[in-house]
């Protein structure tokens, strides 16, 4: 493959993976209406997003294997790697949708994304992939300094509650760490985001099944319950999926900033949180991280980076 086709699809890589950042940013907002409307528990929540995102995955698996051609051996390594993903996935829904309930969607949303980079680079360097790039490090180094703008806006004074959301929040950063590192590093062959979804749903069904599944009977409850598995689950993280692959984790997970953005901003319109200055002046610090990174992969060939 020439260099300009390399290029060329490290950009669109970049894009997915923009496009599922954008589409995560609702995640908060919609669970948080779920959990208004019914008497869905984060679990619940967590389960229902995972079951209904591997049902439609699976669903469009099937339609498209009739034109894939040959098959991939999955080995150890593979099998280790996509049970980490759905491990990962399913520590991750739960604990996001517990720091939601608790301490809202914008601090749940940007504590859990905005520590996932360091712990993303931090994984990348230890597994022996190299320190990041100066480049990297800069938009980082921004991104984190918007989000510390956002996140002393939104804290309040939410005493407790706020401080263990913070803690559920920290321990969604590490599983979204996890799926992001582990799933980079999974052959292009493989439906890395089915199994992914299905294995988590799986490993949270005992638990689900021990506290008792609520069934919800709002519509308005239902249909969001069904966005939440079909718009940022599938088609997201199917989007994420293929982009890390040209993508290095470390600019994936900086990229992916754009979600606490978004579920600020949307929960500044439905849910009446009021943005103040500094807020905004920390958003367009996350833009300008993001968009400096964008204009990095114009220049260059992509850097397909390994994860665990």
């Amino acid at each position: 493959m020439s260099t300009p086709t390399l290029a060329a699809t490290s950009r669109r890589g970049f894009l997915f993976v923009v496009l599922a950042a954008l589409c995560w940013g609702t995640s908060g907002l919609s669970g948080q209406v779920v959990a208004d409307r019914s008497d869905l528990s984060a679990l619940d929540i967590a389960w229902y997003r995972l079951a209904i995102g591997a049902v439609v995955l699976l669903a469009a698996w099937g339609v498209t294997s009739r034109r894939r051609t040959g098959r991939v051996v999955v080995g150890r390594p593979v099998a280790a790697r996509l049970l980490l993903v759905g491990a990962g996935l399913a520590g991750y829904q739960l604990a996001y949708f517990s720091a939601v309930d608790r301490a809202g969607v914008s601090i749940a949303t940007l504590v859990a994304l905005g520590l996932a980079p360091l712990l993303i680079a931090l994984g990348a360097a230890l597994l022996g992939h190299g320190r990041p790039s100066a480049a990297t490090l800069t938009a980082l180094v921004v991104a984190l300094a918007g989000l510390t703008l956002l996140v002393g806006v939104s804290a309040g004074d939410g005493g407790t509650a706020v401080l263990l959301g913070t803690l559920l929040a920290s321990g969604s950063a590490l599983g979204y760490a996890v799926v992001t590192l582990a799933g980079g590093g999974v052959p292009a062959g493989v439906p890395v985001t089915l199994v992914g979804f299905g294995g988590g749903a799986l490993l949270l069904t005992p638990a689900v099944l021990a506290a008792g599944l609520s069934v919800p009977t709002d519509p308005t409850a239902l249909a969001v319950l069904l966005y939440l598995g079909l718009v940022p689950s599938a088609l997201a993280y199917g989007l994420f999926f293929t982009g890390v692959r040209t993508v290095p984790g470390p600019v994936a997970s900086i990229v992916t900033l754009l979600e606490p953005l978004t579920a600020t901003v949307l929960a500044t319109a439905f849910l009446d949180e009021r943005l103040a200055p500094a807020a905004v002046a920390g958003g367009l610090l996350l833009l300008a991280a993001v968009a400096g990174l964008y204009l990095r992969e114009l220049g260059r060939a992509p850097e397909v980076e390994g994860g665990l």
